[in-house]
Parts: C-alpha cells; sequence; structure tokens
C-alpha cells in the first residue's frame, strides 16, 4: 500500500499526515466538511474557542455514524433472516422426502 504526505486545514490549523494513496481524496473531502460545519456552528452558537466547535462536529458525525451502523445492522439481520427462510423453502423443494420424515 502506497503511502503520501498530505496537509489539510481545518479552521486555520493545518494538520501533516501520511495516508494511504487511494484515500487522500476522501481525507481533503472529510476536512473541508469538518470545516464547514464548525464554521456553521461558529455562525449558529456562541462559543469560546474552536475546541467547542470541533467537539460539536465530532459530536454529530459520531452520532450520524452510529445511526447507520445501527441501521445496517438491522438490514444485515432482516436479510439473514430472509435468506434462512429462501433457503427452508428451497430444501422443502430440493428434498421432499427428507422432509417429510
Amino acid at each position: 500500500m502506497e503511502t503520501v504526505a498530505a496537509s489539510v486545514n481545518i479552521l486555520g490549523r493545518t494538520y501533516k499526515l501520511r495516508v494511504a494513496a487511494e484515500d487522500e481524496e476522501a481525507l481533503r473531502k472529510a476536512a473541508d466538511a469538518i470545516g464547514t460545519q464548525a464554521k456553521n456552528y461558529g455562525q449558529m452558537y456562541a462559543y469560546n474557542d474552536h475546541q467547542d466547535l470541533l467537539a460539536m462536529v465530532a459530536l454529530t458525525q459520531i452520532t450520524q455514524l452510529t445511526k447507520i451502523q445501527d441501521s445496517l445492522r438491522y438490514k444485515d439481520t432482516t436479510l439473514e433472516q430472509r435468506l434462512q427462510s429462501i433457503d427452508s423453502v428451497l430444501e422443502q423443494i430440493l428434498h421432499p422426502t427428507q422432509n417429510s420424515l
């Protein structure tokens, strides 16, 4: 895996990182999204410093991530149940004599 040096700026502070080459664009988009969301919070709420804004962004993003993970877990469980049901039906069709014993 090839890594590249990347610098991103969030609220006037530069962060230098080494990331996988294929992740560089996503990293830049994430940094831009963090900066934009923090600036929006700064316009909407009183804050003492940028740390407060970044904490609000982190809380919002992790809340959204948690909701997505919960939704995916539910969908995975539902899919697994449906596949088991389909498997049972197929077993009955393919092996009718075994199921009647």
